[in-house]
């Protein structure tokens, strides 16, 4: 076959997933499945016929990806979400891994009647949950959930591949001396896994974010550094014994985290590379996988995928979250998105590179988890967390924003707001909007049409406007100036209440100016305090708790300060 037709073969499969990723909405399946899906069909059991069982180029290509996805992961990790999710995380990374893999890989023991080894083996491949997978189900479903599910749920999926490779590592190295690995050199491989990659990460990230600031380049370049520089620092930790991927996931955390007028435009490039990455990776393995092969293993690592999912990871999250109180609503969700994705699957291309005897019937099992995964827990995914009511109100944002890179321009940025719902119905002149002090309106398009800026010119849903304002202006702006909640349990009314207090106000006062009683409840703490006390220091948006006649929903949080508060009367 020719460098030529392999081109078109490649070319042509990708616009094919592309084309049929709106599938993925009507179907209510992730769309990472159909983009494996295109790639099994297109091996050398279906339609396209492609042999491909190249092991090497698949692991390569699988770590290529997954460096970028976590990169671009890093990057929208905000480091405010780890006052709440950092620890929770790293127990569910570490201790969680553990128990899942443990659980898993004496079922798989037991199914397919293998050494003790063998089956901890499986076990620990499937035993972490898939950043990319992760990432991907929450930004596309449209979620905005509370923050402490949200922050645990994305630190865990980008810091448990250590984890995962150092017992997958260990385990293939226990097999290959007939169990001959000391305890020391075991510890040596988890702090080196762990204490380099942290380390390496966090520097590279500094030194990344300082070349950005001081380096003046063409704009197009800024994303191919980051990128380039990314895969540099995934690379030596590599070589340097550390966990590559840990490395780069904090990489991007520190650069995304850092205040970079650029941010937005490597942002922007960073979206397409991710996408990019995942599709190529799913499709490469669906390539490597012989569809006969999956029938021939699917009633036992069925099997293994029901005890995953209902048992295992359950257990090893309830047990992982215990010591900092979560709510049992999140504790379920937190368990069901425990999705498999990729990671495993390349996971599962170790013991070929080390010449384990059941490789292939480890890869075709792995390979059957994570299909289960992405069917029955990536397509329920909207659905479990509106039952468990564990959605907010989403944060208001502008349809697009335009950095002003010039240092003239300071911090303002510009700003387009598209007018939605009923509150632009009924035309507003520009005068009445209200608009923070430093912000100003630059145009307003309607039908594609400009509008001269004028005072008495009247705005009206559909209208476009483009302000220059200042970050900090724009939770206001965008509160005066986008549309409602699509759903009616999450308009702010519905959600928050008809009362907003702030979070200074002393519960006394509440009770005389509602006409309540609070029962088992000190008058002279703040509500703030009420609050804080219930969920031990770390209250987030959307906590609710309930005073007898009286429900607090918490609005507005600076660090672990309650700042607003929204006030329901119970009936009774």
């Amino acid at each position: 076959m020719t460098a030529s037709t392999l081109l078109l073969i490649g070319a042509m499969m990708i616009t094919l997933s592309i084309l049929l990723s709106p599938l993925s909405n009507r179907l209510g399946v992730p769309v990472l499945l159909l983009f494996l899906v295109v790639g099994m069909l297109s091996g050398e059991e279906g339609p396209g016929g492609i042999q491909f069982n190249d092991v090497n180029t698949s692991f390569l290509v699988g770590n290529l990806a997954l460096a970028i996805i976590l990169l671009d992961g890093g990057m929208r990790t905000r480091v405010a979400t780890f006052r709440v999710g950092l620890k929770p995380a790293l127990m569910l990374a570490t201790f969680g891994v553990v128990i899942t893999a443990v659980i898993t890989g004496l079922v798989a023991m037991w199914v397919f009647h293998l050494s003790l080894l063998s089956g901890l083996l499986i076990g620990t491949m499937v035993s972490s949950t898939d950043a990319a997978v992760v990432f991907a189900l929450l930004q596309g479903k449209g979620l905005n959930l509370n923050e402490r599910v949200g922050a645990t749920l994305e630190i865990e999926s980008g810091s448990n591949d250590p984890m995962a490779i150092f017992l997958t590592m260990l385990l293939i190295s226990l097999i290959g001396e007939a169990g001959h690995v000391g305890w020391f050199d075991s510890a040596m491989l988890l702090i080196k896994q762990f204490g380099i990659g942290v380390v390496a990460g966090a520097a590279a990230g500094y030194v990344l974010a300082w070349l950005i600031m001081n380096v003046t380049l063409t704009l197009a370049l800024y994303p191919l550094l980051v990128t380039a520089f990314g895969l540099v620092v995934f690379s030596a930790t590599n070589e340097l014994g550390g966990s590559g991927f840990l490395a780069i996931y904090l990489c991007g955390v520190v650069v995304g985290n850092r205040k970079l007028k650029v941010l937005q435009d490597i942002l922007h490039v960073h979206d397409g590379l991710a996408w990019l990455a995942q599709l190529v990776l799913f499709l490469i393995l669906g390539l490597l996988v012989t569809p006969s092969n999956l029938l021939v293993v699917a009633p036992g690592a069925l099997l293994i995928a029901l005890v995953l999912t209902f048992f295992a990871r359950p257990l090893s999250v309830w047990l992982g979250l215990l010591p900092f109180h979560f709510r049992w609503r999140e504790v379920v969700f937190i368990s069901w998105v425990g999705l498999r994705g990729a990671v495993p699957i390349v996971l599962a291309l170790f013991p070929f590179m080390a010449g384990v005897q059941e490789a292939y019937l480890m890869f075709n099992v792995a390979f059957v988890v994570v299909l289960f995964s992405l069917i029955i827990q990536g397509s329920s995914l909207s659905t479990v967390a509106r039952w468990l009511k564990l959605e907010v109100p989403a944060a208001y944002q502008a349809e697009r924003v335009y950095p002003l890179d010039l240092k003239e321009a300071g911090d303002f940025e510009l700003y387009v707001f598209r007018l939605r719902g009923k509150r632009w119905q009924t035309p507003r002149f520009l005068r009445d909007l209200a608009l923070p002090k430093a912000t100003g309106v630059a145009a307003v398009f309607r039908d594609g049409r400009y509008l001269p800026v004028v005072p008495d010119l009247a705005v009206k849903e559909e209208d476009l406007l483009a302000l220059v304002a200042q970050e900090s202006d724009l939770p206001r702006l965008s509160e005066r100036l986008t549309a409602e909640q699509k759903s009616q349990y999450l308009q702010e009314l519905d959600f928050f209440g008809e009362f907003l207090l702030n979070g200074d106000a002393r519960l006394s006062d509440v009770q005389q100016a509602y006409g309540v009683t609070v029962p088992d409840a000190d008058p002279a703490m703040t509500l703030s305090e009420c609050i804080i006390s219930r969920f031990h220091g770390h209250p987030v948006v959307g906590d609710k708790l309930e005073l007898g006649p009286i429900t607090l929903i918490v609005k507005g949080v600076s660090g672990d300060q309650v700042t607003s508060v929204g006030l329901k009367l119970n009936a009774f």
